[in-house]
């Protein structure tokens, strides 16, 4: 049985769960109607939204956030000014939406949601990737995602010029202590995941914590690990245990990373450096949707 790499089609912009996100967003916001809206609004009324960043970072989700009125009415025209990654100023324009101006007031939460949430995602990215600029070290994700928006997460944090570690627990094996405390030691969890692993013949990448330099040893001693994790390792421990491992498979740091001790992580020649706060609790970028009047004579 292989299986399969999710991490192509997870991301994916055309992703039916992405459309279905997409419209459980909608349905939450929007329930059975907006009340105020269809009591004051008239069908016929016509409206042009500008959508303004407030402050400077890293635009992302632009094209979903265009989804998100399209579902709400096909007739609403999306037009995006920059594209996803851009770095903007406070201030800047990035996207226009004209249609029906009911359409667009009920449309106007769920995609701001979306857009602000995936930029403040992006732009922290950014700052990690900028922090660790000029080493060989790479800046990725973790599975601390709000539950149901891991496909949106994860596509900011590659805007973000991150990159994107395991999706779920089906795409990569990563034996974590929990695992290694219930198998009786690290040895004995490696030698049972790497028999399964070859008897079921999955296609899958291989990770293994380690808590000191004696379970990295160990770890060495068994053919198919791809990548070890370091948690919460001190950096000169880090720094001796990057010059054991001596670039025979990846090296993971992870564990209390933050935009003030990721350089001296990066530093210490580790591949890899896994930032939980990239989704667990980002800032989101401030924007908002300005809707105004298109009078009968301009259209």
């Amino acid at each position: 049985m292989n299986r399969p790499d999710h991490n192509d089609h997870r991301e994916s912009y055309g992703d039916s769960r992405l459309q279905r996100l997409i419209e459980e967003a909608i349905l939450e916001d929007l329930g059975t109607g907006d009340i105020t809206t269809d009591a004051i609004v008239p069908e016929n009324v016509r409206g042009h939204g500008g959508v303004r960043v407030k402050e400077s970072g890293i635009i992302a989700g632009l094209s979903i956030a265009g989804e998100v009125f399209r579902c709400i009415d096909e007739d609403i025209v999306w037009t995006c000014l920059v594209t996803d990654g851009a770095r903007v100023d406070a201030g800047s324009m990035v996207a226009t939406a004209e249609g029906s101006f009911a359409g667009l007031l009920k449309g106007e939460r769920t995609a701001l949601n979306i857009l602000q949430r995936m930029s403040g995602i992006a732009t922290l990215t950014a700052r990690f990737v900028e922090a660790v600029k000029g080493t060989s070290a790479r800046i990725t994700d973790t599975r601390k995602t709000p539950p149901g928006l891991r496909i949106l997460d994860k596509l900011a944090v590659k805007i973000g010029g991150g990159i994107n570690n395991r999706f779920g627990l089906d795409d990569m094996v990563l034996i974590k202590d929990n695992h290694i405390a219930a198998a009786g030691g690290i040895g004995p969890a490696l030698k049972r995941c790497l028999e399964e692993v070859h008897k079921k013949k999955y296609n899958v990448k291989i990770e293994a914590e380690t808590k000191n330099l004696d379970e990295v040893a160990e770890v060495l001693k068994h053919p198919g690990v791809d990548r070890i994790m370091l948690d919460n390792f001190p950096p000169e421990m880090m720094k001796k245990a990057v010059g054991l491992i001596n670039h025979r498979i990846e090296v993971e740091a992870s564990g209390n990373v933050s935009l003030e001790n990721v350089r001296a992580i990066a530093e210490t020649g580790v591949d890899v450096i896994s930032v939980g706060a990239l989704t667990h609790s980002p800032r989101a970028l401030d924007i908002s949707m300005k809707i105004t009047h298109i009078p009968k004579t301009h259209r």
